[in-house]
């Protein structure tokens, strides 16, 4: 059973950087891995995919600001954020599949990111 496990969450001033981390126990180089975050009493947003090919789509929400990445080698994905906003406050969970598609295989169990003053 592959294991998804994250990392690098925590709490920032608006306008900080925080670089979460998503390693896989298993071999990524053929999924597609995504970032999702969720708040208390919100539904959850897909923030950032990155396919096999390193193609990447982002919410309009973080367009600009937060960069997917993927590092085969070392079975992880990563979620650079830049200039954090309140509202960017979440949980936020790494996915895989190979469909790239929902249901999604494998996901972790989350890091939080908290902005504020």
């Amino acid at each position: 059973q592959v294991q998804l496990v994250e990392s690098g969450g925590g709490s920032v001033q608006p306008g900080g950087s925080l670089r979460l981390s998503c390693t896989s126990s298993g071999y990524i180089y053929l999924d597609c891995m995504y970032w999702f975050r969720q708040e208390i009493g919100k539904e959850a947003e897909e923030v950032a995919k990155i396919d096999v090919d390193h193609g990447t789509t982002y919410a309009d929400s973080v367009k600009g600001r937060f960069t997917i990445s993927r590092e085969n080698a070392k079975n992880t994905v990563y979620l650079e954020m830049n200039s954090l906003k309140p509202e960017d406050t979440a949980t936020y969970y790494c996915a895989a599949d190979r469909n790239c598609h929902p249901p999604f295989d494998y996901w972790g169990q989350g890091t939080r990111v908290t902005v504020s003053t």
